[in-house]
């Protein structure tokens, strides 16, 4: 039945185009098409964020995954200028249950709808969110697609065969996708300590701005890079950045990083950069159910005691016992876990004891919030102090 557009109601012709969410288990949700068109394919994971939407889709941690917002209503803050977390939008899909149909806030100036149009990210709204969320819990996160245009016409056991050839996320190695090409510069604030090498596997603009204001100048470097060429920035410090992939498949990043704690250079890592300490330590990783997506997970501090509110995005974690002290198997001294996740016992930190490295598995810039531990990087600095004074 077509609807009378006289008494207000939007003809069927005005109607969003379809489409369908399709899921490696024959899964299917049908609903309506949301920014670009077409098809896209990628591991479903949902994130519980109740905000900060434009942090989360220009995340290079999220290249690879459609991403689900558990939050029902997405996008009446629209975009700005001054929130992307990189040059781009990363995730590879975007399902949202509502999207605003306005855009109500002064600092935007354009739609989530139109941005993810302009940057050719398919997307799908008006489904049922929590439905796919608790089934990922149960069944784990998996390969998906979005179809919508043309593509949603397709035979439904095509989509499936679809989806199902698409790579799965162990064993990607996704790093020199969402890279730097060249190194970039920014300028220490404050009181100058000195240069600090990233490794660029995903890093975010916040991170940079907290490091710099921490008084580093802050060389980000290539993924592909040798330590010659960390080296040649003469830092006094090495940090690994978060970032998307199995760390089981960045065997180079691992060796690479070995080479900098073998020249005692103090070391942090965020996300994916604790993930590849604990490997090149000499621990294990293994890939989450589901993994941990949001800004709410709460993380036990065990130097402190404290609990602290955390965002996260991973999808793999390192194994390590959570009591006590343990010999690093690669010959670096003693190490412990630092941080434990309150929700499942996942380890969130690792600190060496006897050289100067820590990590944590989640993000202490936390832009768009919260803040809890933002105090990491100012850890991170009175650990380069101290290291510092001991070389003189």
């Amino acid at each position: 039945m077509t609807l009378s557009t006289s008494s207000g109601q939007a003809s069927a012709a005005q109607l969003p185009d379809p489409a369908v969410l399709v899921l490696e288990d024959g899964t299917r949700h049908t609903g309506r098409a949301y920014g670009a068109r077409g098809r896209t394919l990628g591991e479903v994971v949902f994130a519980t964020g109740m905000s900060g939407y434009q942090e989360t889709i220009t995340d290079p941690s999220y290249a690879g995954q459609i991403v689900l917002q558990t939050a029902p209503h997405i996008g009446n803050t629209g975009m700005n200028d001054e929130d992307a977390e990189s040059r781009r939008i990363w995730v590879a899909g975007y399902i949202v249950r509502d999207p605003s149909r306005v855009v109500s806030n002064w600092r935007a100036n354009a739609s989530l709808d139109d941005v993810l149009v302009e940057d050719g990210v398919v997307g799908i709204s008006g489904i049922d969110t929590r439905s796919i969320t608790r089934h990922i819990r149960s069944a784990g996160s998996m390969r998906g697609g979005i179809f919508s245009g043309a593509d949603a016409a397709l035979d439904p056991q095509e989509q499936v065969r679809i989806v199902r050839e698409a790579p799965e996320m162990a064993g990607r190695n996704l790093s020199a996708e969402v890279s730097v090409d060249v190194a970039t510069v920014t300028t220490a604030m404050g009181e100058r300590i000195g240069n600090l090498a990233v490794l660029d596997l995903g890093v975010k603009q916040a991170t940079i701005d907290n490091l710099a204001a921490r008084g580093f100048e802050v060389h980000v470097l290539p993924q592909n890079v040798t330590i010659d060429d960390i080296r040649a920035v003469d830092p006094v410090a090495v940090f690994y950045s978060n970032g998307p992939g199995d760390p089981a498949a960045s065997g180079d990043h691992v060796e690479l990083l070995r080479s900098v704690l073998d020249a005692g250079l103090p070391f942090f890592g965020i996300c994916f950069g604790n993930q590849l300490l604990g490997r090149a330590l000499g621990l294990g990783t293994y890939k989450l159910p589901f993994g941990h997506r949001g800004i709410n997970q709460p993380v036990l501090d065990k130097q402190t005691g404290r609990v602290e509110i955390t965002a996260h995005n991973h999808g793999f974690a390192v194994e390590a016992p959570l009591e006590g002290t343990f010999d690093s198997p690669n010959g670096y001294g003693k190490v412990e876990v630092s941080h434990v996740g309150l929700n499942d016992n996942v380890v969130e930190g690792l600190r060496a004891l006897d050289i100067p490295a820590f990590s944590v598995q989640y993000h202490p810039e936390a832009a768009a919030g919260p803040h809890d531990a933002n105090y990491l990087f100012d850890r991170f600095r009175d650990l380069v102090i101290a290291s510092q004074k001991d070389s003189k």
